[in-house]
């Protein structure tokens, strides 16, 4: 059979039996090397098989196994990063970070996004889905990353933990804006303004200041907000959620902040203290609006008129009397109001609640102008008593005429 090959390639032009020769000895070589391999394994097989871990392997199966473990696994490698991928959709993905490509585009508010999961999650939020829903409670979310954040609340769970102290947070954002105060380092900038923030998300929400922007609306009434938090904490007015207790009594409370405030009333702790006097606060963002007294800083500013504000609650209750919402309803009777301090304290005529206690003689009110008025009356007897005894009384009808009526 060699020998009528060898005649038939002869016959034929040298560059075809050069070639034909190349591949007839490929041929020969790899049947030689299988035939030995073959040969090799099935004397092995006959005389045992290889035991490992209580099984039992052929050799056959053996070869399959390490041939599996020579076969060099393919890496996509990322080349301004240097960071590698075993999948090629994945580098895509992530080369979006540097490129800053955002293919995906939102059909309703003209969003764009780097990936259509996010585009997907976003989407929820125009059409009302919440499909994410907690282990623990009925609340629902639009977004998965709300819903881990979420559950935090019921298992306790802080992984994320400052680099510079011992202070842990259930969300990394909120750890880089903890961390900044260490370091003081804002690399995000305002394109509008000189501020800086530690975190992308908080120039994001300063820039719709700028911009007008709100994204995010209520699914009870009209109104629109630019942070999804505020919309959450909006809609609980209409859902009169309050999930937040208290853990020294039974009080609830539909913000995390107000429960903190509440909280510190019985724990007394005022650990934010301000640069510029000795007063100390519970929760940093009154620490910011109180240091704005100071500073003289009125970052924002009525769309209808030039007036600025400290706070964006009081502007948010200012410009109602432009509008002449109130969004505000009593559940005890049909009475509405502009703000939710308002309203508190209205409805504290149906339930009788006072919660503002005198320290001097124990008399109780149900807001806290009515408590400092009442207090006035103890300090203009304390004067009065302080000047009888350096014998200098003062006249009864001075003390009347100062007396709010």
């Amino acid at each position: 059979m060699v020998a009528d090959f060898y005649h038939f390639i002869t016959i034929t032009s040298l560059d075809k039996t050069v070639q034909l020769l190349t591949i007839y000895q490929f041929f020969i070589l790899e049947f030689i090397e299988e035939k030995e391999e073959n040969e090799e394994y099935s004397e092995v097989e006959e005389k045992n098989n290889v035991k490992t871990g209580g099984k039992t392997l052929s050799c056959s199966q053996t070869k399959q196994k390490d041939l599996k473990k020579k076969r060099v696994k393919v890496s996509f490698t990322c080349t301004q990063g240097g960071k590698s991928f075993t999948c090629k959709s994945n580098l895509k993905h992530y080369m979006r970070v540097h490129t800053g490509e955002k293919p995906f585009t939102c059909n309703q508010c003209g969003k764009i996004f780097k990936q259509s999961l996010n585009l997907k999650d976003h989407m929820n939020i125009h059409t009302g889905e919440k499909p994410y829903k907690c282990s623990h409670c009925d609340k629902r979310f639009s977004h998965f990353s709300s819903l881990k954040t979420h559950e935090r609340i019921h298992t306790g769970e802080k992984p994320y933990k400052c680099s510079h102290c011992d202070k842990r947070s259930s969300q990394s954002g909120n750890l880089k804006k903890h961390e900044s105060t260490h370091t003081g380092e804002k690399p995000y900038k305002c394109s509008h303004c000189d501020k800086g923030f530690a975190v992308s998300t908080e120039l994001k929400t300063h820039e719709r200041i700028h911009t007008g922007e709100k994204p995010y609306k209520c699914s009870h009434c009209d109104k629109r907000f630019s942070v999804s938090s505020n919309l959450k904490k909006h809609e609980r007015i209409h859902t009169g959620e309050k999930p937040y207790m208290c853990s020294h009594c039974d009080k609830r409370f539909s913000r995390s902040a107000g429960l903190k405030k509440h909280e510190s009333i019985h724990t007394g702790e005022k650990p934010y203290k301000c640069s510029h006097c000795d007063k100390g606060f519970s929760d940093s963002t009154h620490l910011k609006t109180h240091e704005r007294i100071h500073t003289g800083e009125k970052p924002y500013m009525c769309s209808h008129c030039d007036k600025r504000f400290r706070r964006s609650a009081g502007l948010k209750k200012h410009e109602r009397i432009h509008t002449g919402e109130k969004p505000y309803k009593c559940s005890h009777c049909d009475k509405r109001f502009g703000d939710s301090s308002s309203l508190k304290t209205h409805e504290r005529i149906h339930t009788g609640e006072k919660p503002y206690k005198c320290l001097i003689c124990d008399r109780k009110f149900s807001d806290s102008s009515s408590l400092k008025r009442h207090e006035r009356i103890h300090t203009r007897e304390k004067v009065h008593h302080r000047n009888v005894r350096g014998k200098c009384s003062i006249d009864s009808s001075v003390i009347h005429k100062n007396q709010p009526q």
